[in-house]
């Protein structure tokens, strides 16, 4: 099952476990428990602190548990639990789950860990994952770790394509999807501090009065994608007091599958890059604020005063320069049935949720690149993709196009609007397009729609404060100066006429550069007068 090279590697890493686990398998007749067994021998093997027995007690099948053994060998301590073959992109998340649960520290924040052990209730949580989701990562090892630091919190990862029979009867259309104590509780990427959050009710007024305390800084970014995070770095590196509030930390690049493109770097992950962003921002002496949204510019009142960002949250920050660097978000349709069946077949990331459209027919919209890799991607799964684009053709890159028009299963339809989703209530069953040649309105029967239109500047919490452009992009110069003195601008959300990181990256090193310039000129000693000659 694991290679060689993987098995020297987990070898090296299971050595850093602290106390024994036990690795409990509940497995039928089938073809994926045989499989699920084979790991888990191979694993048990790697360290002599595991040891492996079966209970088919569980009512997921294949399953495992990874238990602490008690001290007094009895009762496991600490449990957290995978339903599937936890390979692909969860591998990190079990690696993770064996060294926690047998006692290795985690790298979390330190209020963070001491927020969780403080929750008071009891939550089964139960986490829907494809093995392609690039998303779901970060929310299985966030709540595995809930459960390794509190005992009143149970967590199970289940692999939606092996157990399909729960995900029609749970209605779940998107991963990561996730069950608190039966109900639902959220769909999407979501951190550890944003769980966290939601269960802490107290959470958000303790942040916010914490902000409130802080001093003024010279360099406030807003925003944590590579934009955001290059502007941490270079403005850090001049030795001033530097500021980061973002949303989350990572921005697009954590929804972000394969980059192929980012210089001496062959091949990465969005959520691997987003991690190195934050490890790289956290060298130096920077104020990471995560789950922080902005929600207004207050420019300064006197020249070289200081400028206020309003967070949601209630808090304030003020500086003496801001970066903004809030990066876009996919666009949406803005059509009829897309809001109400948004995570119920309608859908934005094709690599997470395609999976969960297996055998079934689904549409894309939109003619780009994005969009047809979209539907190249999903025509090795689904029954059927019919590809929709509004202009009369494609506009992907021509290499796209011909992989696309070999392909049996895919019909495209060009001259095309999409005017309304269709559904039952409960998930969508097919969309109403217009043809723009005939105005004719016809129907599609569908099981998912997959939207790839482009993307949208998160900008809105800005108009009235400074220039925008038609689009919505903040209006910048060469040097990333707004229209307000002091307030730069870097990334997606500008006017920089290409959306790409290594682009993004380069535009926050100079806004930064920028900023600091501009410090340097409103705090010059004016010059002392020239004496009068007798």
């Amino acid at each position: 099952m694991l290679d060689a090279d993987l098995k020297t590697q987990l070898k090296a890493y299971l050595e850093k476990l602290v106390q024994p686990i036990e690795l409990v398998a509940a497995l039928d007749d089938g073809a994926q428990s045989r499989e699920l067994e084979e790991l888990l021998r191979e694993i048990a093997a790697l360290s002599d602190k595991i040891t492996l027995r079966r209970d088919d007690g569980d009512a997921r099948k294949p399953s495992f548990a990874i238990n602490r053994v008690g001290i007094d060998g009895g009762v496991p301590a600490v449990g957290v639990r995978f339903a599937g073959i936890p390979m692909g992109h969860e591998f990190t998340s079990l690696v993770l789950a064996l060294l926690q649960v047998g006692g290795h520290p985690s790298k979390a924040a330190p209020e963070v860990i001491e927020q969780v052990r403080g929750l008071d209730g009891d939550f089964v949580f139960e986490t829907y994952f494809s093995l392609s989701c690039q998303n779901c990562p970060d929310v299985v090892q966030a709540l595995n770790l809930m459960s390794v630091l509190n005992p009143r919190i149970r967590h199970v990862a289940i692999d939606g394509a092996l157990f399909q029979d729960e995900v029609e009867a749970r209605q779940v259309m998107a991963v990561p999807t996730v069950f608190l104590n039966g109900e639902a509780f959220g769909s999407g990427r979501m951190g550890l501090e944003q769980i966290v959050a939601r269960l802490d009710t107290g959470a958000t007024a303790r942040d916010a009065a914490k902000i409130a305390a802080k001093d003024a800084f010279d360099v406030l970014v807003v925003g944590g994608g590579p934009a955001g995070a290059a502007a941490a770095i270079y403005a850090a590196r001049k030795g001033i007091r530097t500021g980061v509030a973002a949303e989350r930390f990572g921005g697009q690049v954590l929804d972000t599958m394969a980059i192929e493109n980012f210089i001496s770097v062959e091949h990465t992950e969005g959520p691997k890059l987003a991690t190195a962003l934050e490890q790289h921002v956290r060298q130096y002496d920077v104020d990471v604020m995560n789950v922080q949204r902005a929600d207004r510019l207050v420019p300064a009142s006197t020249p070289g005063g200081l400028i206020e960002v309003q967070l949601a949250s209630g808090a304030s920050l003020k500086s003496r320069t801001v970066i903004l660097s809030t990066g876009a978000r996919w666009r949406q349709m803005n059509v009829p049935g897309e809001d109400q069946y948004r995570n119920k077949g309608v859908a934005y990331c094709p690599h997470c949720d395609g999976p969960l459209f297996k055998g079934k027919r689904v549409a894309v919209i939109g003619g780009g690149n994005s969009g047809v890799e979209a539907a190249i991607d999903l025509a090795g799964i689904v029954s059927h993709v019919t590809l929709i684009e509004f202009d009369g053709k494609l506009r992907a890159d021509e290499v796209l196009q011909r992989k696309l028009r070999s392909l049996r299963n895919v019909t495209v339809l060009v001259s095309a609007q999409t005017t309304e989703v269709l559904g039952d209530g409960a998930k969508v069953t097919g969309l109403v397009y217009k043809d723009r040649a005939t105005g004719e309105a016809r129907r599609v029967a569908l099981d998912g729609i997959f939207v790839q239109i482009g993307l949208l500047p998160n900008t809105e919490w800005l108009k009235g404060s400074l220039e925008l452009s038609a689009r919505g992009e903040i209006v910048i110069d060469e040097r990333g100066q707004t229209s307000l003195p002091g307030v730069f601008a870097a990334g997606d959300a500008t006017t920089v006429p290409y959306k790409q990181i290594v682009i993004a990256m380069g535009a926050g090193s100079t806004a930064a550069l920028s900023a600091f310039d501009h410090l340097i000129r409103i705090t010059a000693p004016e010059a002392e007068p020239e004496p009068i000659a007798a």
